[in-house]
């Protein structure tokens, strides 16, 4: 959705990205990390995240296409491009992509709650 909204010409919601961070916080804190813990791994996941978000379209003039060597280097179980979970998870993401670049900005985060694999098989 972060994606979608730089390429309309938007910035995303402040209170949204809060409230996603928010809600990983509360999760690992009920998963019993500590204060320590919890503050690295929300260092790291940011990280990981911008890492993610700023490399994997592979082409944005095409449209978008998953960047294979971002999904590799962060999801182990996919060690190929022949996987079938690999082939799952890209057509997902696309799919995904697709149907939340077709909603409105104002009430996309709302509305991507109704994505049901959005022609996925």
């Amino acid at each position: 959705m972060m994606i979608i909204f730089k390429k309309k010409g938007k910035k995303f919601d402040q209170k949204s990205y809060d409230s996603l961070f928010f809600n990983i916080e509360n999760n690992l804190r009920e998963l019993g990390f500590g204060d320590v813990s919890v503050n690295k791994k929300m260092k790291d996941l940011n990280k990981l995240l911008y890492d993610i978000l700023l490399k994997i379209n592979k082409n944005e003039k095409k449209g978008f296409e998953v960047n294979e060597k971002i999904i590799f280097k962060y999801f182990k179980e996919f060690n190929d491009q022949k996987n079938a979970k690999f082939n799952d998870f890209e057509r997902y993401f696309t799919n995904f992509y697709n149907f939340c670049f077709e909603l409105s900005l104002d009430n996309m985060i709302r509305d991507a709650l109704k994505f049901d694999n959005y022609g996925c098989t």
